[in-house]
């Protein structure tokens, strides 16, 4: 009977894992930029970043990671697209007055939400 109840428990948190796993992965992405970019008031380098955010609503807090550090921050909405991105996109728009180009949108492979960055 202990056994039972030993292997029932073990069953329950090996299937509660994955779960949380899964829910860590749900608000967070990657992108990649082929030129230099700026969000918020940090000008980021060519080079692959991980992007998460926070926030319960469509409105959320942007957090672009490098190397598992933090390098920039602004805040967004989350867009919901008609169908999935393709693949991972960043889209870019330049900034007024200045031949910088500032990132409005990034989109994410096979998901529907996008990130639309507010320009600073």
């Amino acid at each position: 009977m202990k056994f039972a109840r030993h292997l029932a428990l073990l069953a329950t948190l090996s299937l509660l894992v994955p779960l949380s796993a899964l829910a860590k992965d749900r608000n967070q992405g990657s992108m990649q930029l082929t030129q230099a970019a700026q969000i918020g008031s940090t000008q980021l380098s060519p080079g692959d970043y991980t992007v998460k955010w926070t926030g319960s609503g469509p409105a959320v807090h942007v957090s672009i990671m490098q190397h598992n550090k933090a390098v920039a921050a602004a805040s967004g909405t989350i867009v919901d697209q008609k169908r999935p991105a393709p693949y991972d996109d960043v889209v870019l728009k330049p900034v007024a007055n200045s031949k910088q180009m500032r990132i409005e949108e990034i989109d994410f492979a096979n998901r529907k939400e996008a990130l639309r960055l507010k320009a600073s």
